[in-house]
């Protein structure tokens, strides 16, 4: 009588790990075109904020273009702003898109809106 005994084995096939690392690279490679479009909506969102100290709407506008050179943004500058008074209170709201070009035809939009505290 034979007395071999086979182990299974477990584990992932070469080609198994090929196909994860591409889809990981793939995965990669978008989050580090996203990740500085979400850096610029930081920036954009701390100059909104600085913004709203203004009492009128040139002085914000103007406010939030020196910001913007400051911190060197370009998605949205101050005539793309809707600035309100919410009581006393003054809001500014911006809202822009970024488009991401993946390959061929295909694009990742991003739609970025916000306002001030």
């Amino acid at each position: 009588m034979k007395a071999t005994t086979k182990a299974r084995q477990r584990g992932i096939s070469f080609i198994g790990l090929l196909f994860v690392a591409v889809v990981l690279a793939c995965v990669g490679v978008v989050v580090a075109q996203v990740i500085p479009t979400l850096i610029e909506y930081q920036a954009i969102l701390k100059a909104a904020n600085k913004a709203k100290e203004g009492t009128t709407v040139p002085e914000v506008r103007a406010i939030f273009d020196r910001q913007q050179a400051i911190d060197d943004f370009k998605s949205v500058s101050g005539a793309d702003l809707d600035v309100r008074k919410n009581g006393e209170k003054v809001v500014v709201a911006f809202a822009y898109d970024r488009e991401i070009h993946l390959f061929g035809p295909a694009y990742l939009t991003l739609k970025y809106k916000g306002e001030s505290n």
